[in-house]
């Protein structure tokens, strides 16, 4: 069988190639389309793999043994994020505003990594592989749902994904059974005053101030209302009002989100916050509106699934896998996980000599060593769950 370590320790430079030059021409969700582009043309070129285009800017690609055995679908997201890059890398994004600053470039290196490795022994699997390039995962409705509709997951018995993670050291990898990220779920308040003079603020519905007390008022459903050993977030994140500062506003914006595991508590969540808001304005002669958006299902990983990949990566990299932490950040893989039994897991990326600056962050950086280790991991699963029973 395929002697893992060596064969992917031979296109290392491969991967960085791919890595580089995916993170100098990032791209928005839903608009990668040179990326798409650059995928495919990588794909064809390894060879001896079929390629659809579900959507304009994905990309799938197949191997089919043609022997009769399980399908296992492996899945990277491909798109960028809306930020300034800041890193002063050789290589740093040459489009204004646009930044690889979640692993996204390093995930799709490391699938192309796998395609290549496994598509040269076809012969010694079984069943098919679907490689999943996806668009689209920072923003919702998301690709993963996209891909879901276009019935890209029909006859899969297993997905997985990882995610290169900065809140681990470098080259370890992190497992979890069952919940592993939240549901992020958004909201919007408009809260209406009366506007006016500031040395006048009698002869006004002061919307700040409400609003000020409404911010207070949300936190206490995340300290007094829920269970402390439920994990529950409620972040108020923007407050928008003000023209002057003589001036009383007529109207505040403020918006957030809140991030959930359970089904029941997100439910909870968008009641108890409209009831708090609609208390506070009430009270103080405003009004109000009121928008609560739902994000991605939580990331739920299968039991058995997540044992399966536990034991084949501890076979191959020893101590180097670990127990993954909980994360109240989303994504959209969840959407897979509806529709056939999914396990998602953490590749690090923090070196110890190196300040680590998080996730969507403009000087967010990778350790490149951990592309090698996230393909090993990739080429070792697939290998594993082809040739099994």
């Amino acid at each position: 069988m395929v002697d893992i370590a060596r064969e992917v320790d031979a296109i290392r430079g491969d991967l960085v190639a791919w890595r580089r030059h995916l993170h100098e021409h990032p791209e928005l969700s839903f608009q990668e389309r040179e990326t798409a582009a650059f995928i495919e043309g990588e794909i064809t070129r390894i060879g001896g793999l079929s390629i659809s285009r579900p959507t304009e800017t994905s990309v799938v690609a197949q191997l089919d043994t043609g022997r009769p055995g399980p399908v296992l679908a492996l899945r990277a997201d491909i798109d960028a994020l809306p930020i300034e890059e800041e890193t002063g890398l050789e290589f740093a994004s040459k489009r204004p505003g646009v930044m690889h600053a979640c692993g996204h470039d390093g995930h799709t290196a490391m699938l192309l990594g796998a395609c290549k490795v496994l598509a040269a022994h076809r012969d010694e699997l079984k069943g098919k592989l679907l490689f999943i390039f996806q668009h689209a995962e920072e923003l919702t409705p998301g690709g993963a749902q996209e891909l879901v509709d276009a019935g890209v997951l029909d006859g899969v018995d297993a997905v997985i994904g990882q995610h290169l993670w900065q809140g681990m050291e470098s080259c370890r990898i992190g497992v979890r059974s069952g919940e592993l990220m939240a549901a992020p779920d958004t909201f919007h308040i408009r809260i209406i005053g009366r506007g006016g003079h500031a040395a006048q603020p009698h002869l006004t519905v002061d919307p700040i101030a409400i609003g000020a007390e409404v911010v207070l008022s949300l936190q206490q459903l995340a300290s007094r209302r829920v269970d402390p050993f439920e994990p529950f977030v409620l972040s108020v994140t923007k407050f928008i009002g003000g023209t002057a500062d003589n001036v009383i506003p007529s109207e505040v914006e403020l918006c957030g989100t809140v991030r959930t595991f359970r089904e029941e508590r997100r439910a909870w969540a968008e009641q108890a916050m409209e009831a708090v808001i609609r208390g506070v304005t009430e009270a103080h002669g405003a009004t109000y509106e009121f928008r609560y958006e739902r994000g991605y299902r939580p990331v739920v990983n299968d039991p058995a699934l997540t044992q399966f990949v536990r034991a084949v990566l501890e076979e191959e990299f020893g101590d180097l896998v670990t127990d993954a932490e909980p994360t109240m950040g989303g994504e959209d893989f969840s959407a897979y996980q509806t529709v056939a039994p999914g396990t998602f897991f953490f590749t690090g990326i923090r070196r110890p000599d190196r300040e680590a600056y998080p996730h969507h962050h403009p000087r967010f950086d990778i350790d490149e060593d951990a592309l090698t280790v996230g393909c090993r991991a990739l080429v070792a699963l697939a290998t594993r769950y082809l040739v099994r029973d």
